[in-house]
């Protein structure tokens, strides 16, 4: 992977973000965000991973991200991946279909959150949730209606 400037700035961005927060088992929210740009194809999808929780789970706004420089397909995939609670899940997750960048960083972010050997402790909670993502891993990878496979 050939680090361009967007890519440092959303490192950067990315950490700062995550700093002092932690996932379900209590390691450093930010190794989850570095995992999945790991996984990414190109720069707009390594992007879009590192910074894929950062509006939905910090003060960061889209408009922030849009005053320092992030491109109009970067900020589209994170609007679509960042879920207002308002809005169904499976709803949420159909919406990102459509779009190839977002798509394939939630495909990532459900197989990395569906990975129980991250937690301490797997009981009837995680389970549940576990059933969630694979519903929604399901969604993404069905085809569009009307797109169908060639």
């Amino acid at each position: 992977m050939i680090y361009t400037e967007l890519t440092k700035r959303a490192l950067r961005l990315c950490y700062a973000a995550h700093r002092d927060q932690t996932d379900k088992s209590g390691l450093p929210y930010v190794f989850h965000p570095f995992h999945l740009a790991e996984q990414m194809p190109d720069e707009t999808t390594t992007v879009v991973a590192l910074l894929h929780d950062v509006v939905e789970d910090t003060d960061y706004t889209l408009d922030d991200l849009a005053e320092m420089g992030y491109p109009a397909q970067v900020l589209e995939a994170l609007a679509l991946l960042t879920h207002d609670p308002r809005v169904p899940y499976l709803d949420y997750v159909a919406r990102i279909r459509p779009n190839p960048v977002a798509r394939a960083v939630k495909l990532a972010d459900l197989r990395h959150n569906s990975d129980l050997t991250r937690l301490d402790r797997v009981g009837p909670r995680e389970l549940q949730r576990v059933e969630k993502y694979q519903a929604a891993i399901r969604l993404l990878e069905t085809p569009e209606e009307g797109r169908g496979a060639t």
